[in-house]
């Protein structure tokens, strides 16, 4: 089939607008490059943190970076909880398969089959 096309292929004006626009995320070193944008914004927003007066409710407050730091392990205790709740709730893969359509043969009749003797 000669007029055949791939995904990557298509006219990206035909694209949705937020598509079109995020059309740069494709690119890994634009994406590499956004990366280390946002670490070094959090890198410059810590070090901010140390020059000016705060005025907390609670002396940990008064700790530099501390809402940056607060913020990353309570990140990775929702994963590690994520985690640990997963082995409680998972089920095998074929937990619902006897109450599945799928699980059953197709009846004979509605198949077609033709019996040719040759």
């Amino acid at each position: 089939m000669t007029g055949s096309h791939s995904p990557r292929a298509e006219d990206p004006a035909r694209f949705p607008w937020l598509s079109r626009h995020l059309l740069w995320t494709s690119d890994p070193s634009k994406v590499n490059r956004l990366v280390w944008a946002l670490v070094i914004l959090c890198a410059g927003l810590t070090l901010a943190d140390f020059f000016y007066h705060k005025h907390s409710h609670f002396e940990i407050e008064q700790v530099p970076g501390f809402y940056g730091f607060y913020g990353f392990i309570m990140c990775a205790a929702l994963v590690i909880a994520a985690k640990g709740l997963r082995v409680l709730l998972k089920r095998d893969e074929d937990y619902y398969a006897p109450y599945t359509v799928e699980s059953e043969e197709h009846p004979e009749a509605d198949l077609g089959r033709e019996n040719i003797d040759a």
